[in-house]
């Protein structure tokens, strides 16, 4: 059974032609040749992701989040709950794609149920857009995690959702070494909150994701990755998240689509 939300959405492009596909924030539609990564159903769950096994992997197939109902729209969508992670441990129950890449554009919606509610986006399972309630500070909601200040003025708020669109280029080698580092510009809700950032190193130690445990972080490898969603032990939910595979030739990371 298709996601309820997918009609939705399609149904308020056919009324309000503002609505274009390369728009950004809640609601938006995925753009021309992207995939859809979560709709909301199990289907799709067990399709597209699988379990990050790092250091502190400690859940087992299949994928033990949940799908519940859409606490604000019609539709069910997809629950960060597994109960190795209760209390905070971090890396024990992540889920990341199967599919792997290396430039990409991104949307992903999230709901944060409870104060305090914790999860993560990373990109290529090295870098983190942080996902966290209530902490305003370079760790905080919508950061690119100890790299920038939160643009917490653009959160929604607990029990709505909110809007991840963000541009990345992965960093590039030549003869196996580092020679531009890693990219990133992002949207949040429809606010333009990061422009190009270049992202140092990899935070978090091993067990928060790949390379993190490589010269403290700085070892980034030349391999393309998955998206991840971080499981915290928290109810932080995820619906409407799609992928388009880019090839950014140039330094950039401007939204031209």
């Amino acid at each position: 059974m298709r996601h309820k939300f997918t009609y939705s959405v399609l149904l308020m492009i056919a009324i309000d032609c503002s609505v274009a596909a390369g728009d950004t924030g809640v609601g938006a539609a995925p753009l021309p040749g992207a995939e859809m990564i979560i709709d909301g159903s199990r289907e799709m769950l067990d399709e597209k992701w699988t379990y990050w096994e790092g250091p502190r992997f400690s859940s087992s197939l299949p994928i033990k989040w949940k799908i519940v109902d859409d606490p604000v729209d019609d539709g069910t969508v997809v629950m960060t709950d597994d109960p190795v992670a209760a209390g905070g441990r971090y890396g024990t129950a992540d889920i990341v794609t199967k599919n792997k890449y290396r430039d990409f554009r991104l949307h992903v919606e999230f709901l944060i149920s409870k104060k305090g509610g914790n999860s993560g986006v990373y990109l290529q399972n090295r870098y983190e857009i942080q996902v966290l309630d209530g902490d305003k500070t370079k760790h905080g909601m919508g950061a690119v995690i100890n790299e920038t200040e939160s643009p917490y003025a653009a959160y929604n708020g607990v029990g709505k959702w909110n809007a991840y669109d963000i541009t990345f280029r992965a960093a590039r080698f030549e003869d196996g070494k580092l020679t531009e580092r890693a990219r990133v510009s992002m949207y949040f809700n429809g606010q333009k909150v990061h422009n190009h950032v270049e992202i140092k190193k990899v935070w978090g130690g091993p067990n928060s994701g790949v390379d993190g445990g490589n010269d403290k972080g700085f070892g980034i490898t030349d391999t393309p990755q998955g998206l991840k969603l971080q499981c915290e032990g928290h109810d932080v939910r995820y619906r409407n998240t799609w992928i388009k595979v880019l090839d950014l030739k140039e330094n950039s990371t401007d939204f031209t689509e």
